[in-house]
């Protein structure tokens, strides 16, 4: 466990304001303000074991030159639901030996990527669009992604109560109304019993450019910063 710190209604989604440091960004929860407010045209999302590369998927922005801070901020909560990307990953790049794909939230479905999906009173700040995404009135608790509240307002950032937020949801189909094991990875969620903590994949780690079409296959070694 690292602490809640990247459940839908972190600060830094919305905001952008640093956590962590940059000495740590690949063993615990960071974000960097700077890189938040930079334009980008491109986004990776890399599943890395202890900072060697386990998976990746490459998306082009539908949007360009537009900042994280932007995508996320208020104004694009408000009504969220963004499908930011389309034609699927421009890369995707799996190791033979990567373990647990069968439900992993960017490896196991397809599609594009969905921003602040917001319905009722839940909220994920990335799923895939090969997943579930609930309907804007319906109160399932069933899209499952990275950073994910199921008792807050999502159009505002503000949570009702600290029983439901979590980090990261495994895809699954559990919806409130029949399924109270809602399985997750490790530990950084809230006390809801519901939540279910479960193994921990690796660690995900978001990284935008403004022209880098491609990103380091499995088995390279990240660092903070990746030079192409």
């Amino acid at each position: 466990s690292s602490g809640i710190n990247a459940e839908y209604g972190t600060v830094g989604w919305a905001t952008g304001v640093d956590i962590g440091s940059a000495d740590e960004a690949l063993t615990k929860d960071y974000l960097s303000a700077n890189v938040w407010v930079k334009p980008a045209n491109y986004i990776a999302i890399v599943r890395h074991q202890q900072g060697v590369v386990d998976a990746v998927k490459v998306f082009k922005f539908k949007t360009s030159a537009e900042s994280l801070l932007t995508r996320f901020g208020l104004p694009n909560m408000n009504p969220g639901r963004q499908i930011v990307t389309s034609g699927g990953p421009i890369q995707e790049s799996v190791a033979d030996t990567a373990e647990n794909l069968g439900d992993d939230p960017i490896f196991s479905v397809g599609g594009d990527l969905a921003f602040n999906w917001a319905y009722t009173d839940n909220g994920c700040r990335i799923a895939l669009t090969g997943g579930h995404l609930s309907e804007v009135n319906a109160n399932d608790d069933n899209t499952h992604g990275l950073g994910n509240n199921y008792a807050c307002n999502p159009l505002t950032n503000t949570p009702n109560g600290a029983d439901w937020p979590h980090d990261i949801s495994n895809i699954q189909d559990c919806p409130l109304q029949s399924c109270r094991e809602v399985r997750l990875q490790g530990t950084d969620h809230g006390p809801g019993p519901h939540l279910k903590s479960g193994p921990v994949y690796g660690n995900y780690a978001i990284y935008v450019s403004w022209d880098a079409e491609s990103f380091p296959q499995p088995g390279a070694t990240l660092s903070a910063e990746i030079g192409l």
